[in-house]
């Protein structure tokens, strides 16, 4: 079965009471979510008792008669190794914050929609109604045999690193937050063709986080693992360093394997001199930190709707502009990465997605620049037709490299 993109029921005008459409009338994003933006379909006929026979009774008791003599031939006659669970608490929805599980929905299926557009990834919203951090885990361990991987999304941190790690080391299938892993991939793509382009490489960069959330330390993370020269991470109280007693234990875990110089104080102290500013936190720069930033600098100011640098104000002092929205050029936007790391991993029955996955899927990305690479262009389209081959033929051969791949 699989998740359609298209919507047969948008085109209603009268709610189920026959009524009118108070919303729908003026705004076209009602109108296209009216009934969903997802529907299933059959991928084989139902005709006459045959198929019926076949599909289901009695024929399908000896595929689930050999499934359970051989467990793993549940990849070969389900949808499983084909399907991801969306999984959300609607906790920390796009830019609305803790909206709910049933407000979370358009999104989930949005994101959904974009796993089967993107990726040919059939993938299931799942909203649950708890945000206890034991509920979820154990929720999403038990719905696991349907699945072949999960997509944990919107769901607001501290709680969503230890759901991660815990699903990781319970499932022998891709755990994967998106709001993580995904911002990081792209981010990392997007900053070796920056360097590549001003002559530089990562090794020689100095980069400035602002937001120690989950996108912040995944960042933070993929680009320590990737060789960058320093990178320090900045929360609302200034740079993450040791000497603060104020840590969560990710923060200090963060605290320990970045800002190498020692930085202390505030965001605006760490970007004197700095080469790299990446926002993931929602706040305002001032300009007169981004004119003590070194010559040169990248500004990738990534919060929707609203950057944490107004992109007129970057190209002052910028050579190249990065932001998450779609309507400017340099969209670190993680339908990028992701269609393509779940369909990668799908392809050879990854056990897990690793650092060599993710770093292999950001060089994929970045090549896809080719000579095309210009200021206003150092990351590709999502609607560039190689992206998603590109990522999925990157990440199942790390796979391969990396040992977590069973077939």
């Amino acid at each position: 079965m699989a998740a359609e993109i298209v919507n047969p029921r948008s085109n209603s005008n009268t709610d189920q009471d026959g009524g009118a459409e108070p919303h729908d009338s003026f705004d076209p994003a009602f109108a296209l979510h009216r009934g969903g933006k997802m529907a299933v379909q059959a991928t084989v006929p139902v005709r006459n008792k045959d198929d019926l026979s076949l599909a289901y009774t009695p024929g399908v008791a000896r595929v689930c008669t050999a499934i359970a003599e051989q467990p793993e031939l549940v990849h070969d006659y389900t949808w499983k190794s084909s399907v991801v669970a969306v999984v959300t608490d609607g906790t920390a929805v796009l830019g609305l914050g803790d909206i709910g599980p049933e407000a979370s929905l358009p999104v989930m299926e949005g994101k959904a929609i974009l796993f089967k557009q993107f990726g040919g990834v059939d993938a299931v919203p799942i909203a649950l109604a708890t945000t206890d951090t034991d509920e979820i885990v154990e929720t999403v361990v038990r719905l696991a045999p349907s699945f072949g991987g999960v997509n944990l999304e919107d769901i607001s941190a501290p709680r969503c690193f230890e759901i991660e790690r815990r699903l990781q080391e319970r499932l022998d299938i891709p755990v994967f937050h998106d709001d993580q892993h995904g911002t990081a991939v792209v981010t990392l793509a997007a900053l070796r063709n920056a360097a590549k382009l001003t002559g530089r490489s990562i090794g020689e960069l100095r980069a400035v986080i602002s937001g120690a959330g989950a996108a912040g330390v995944a960042i933070a993370k993929m680009l320590v693992e990737a060789g960058i020269g320093d990178v320090a991470v900045a929360d609302r109280k200034g740079v993450v360093s040791p000497d603060r007693d104020d840590l969560t234990p990710v923060k200090r875990d963060v605290a320990g394997f970045t800002n190498k110089a020692g930085l202390t104080g505030s965001l605006e102290h760490a970007l004197a001199g700095a080469d790299v500013f990446i926002g993931v936190s929602g706040g305002t720069v001032p300009e007169e930190a981004l004119a003590s930033m070194a010559q040169g600098a990248f500004v990738f100011a990534m919060a929707n709707p609203t950057p944490e640098v107004h992109p007129d104000l970057a190209h002052k002092y910028a050579s190249v502009v990065a932001t998450g929205r779609s309507d400017l050029p340099n969209q670190i936007n993680n339908v990028l990465a992701f269609p393509g790391v779940f369909a990668g991993a799908l392809q050879v029955r990854a056990s897990r997605i690793t650092e060599g996955m993710k770093i292999a899927a950001a060089e994929a990305l970045a090549a896809i620049v080719g000579d095309d690479l210009a200021a206003d262009h150092v990351i590709p389209s999502p609607f560039d037709e190689r992206v998603a081959p590109a990522v999925t033929a990157a990440v199942a051969a790390a796979a391969r490299a990396e040992g977590v791949a069973r077939r």
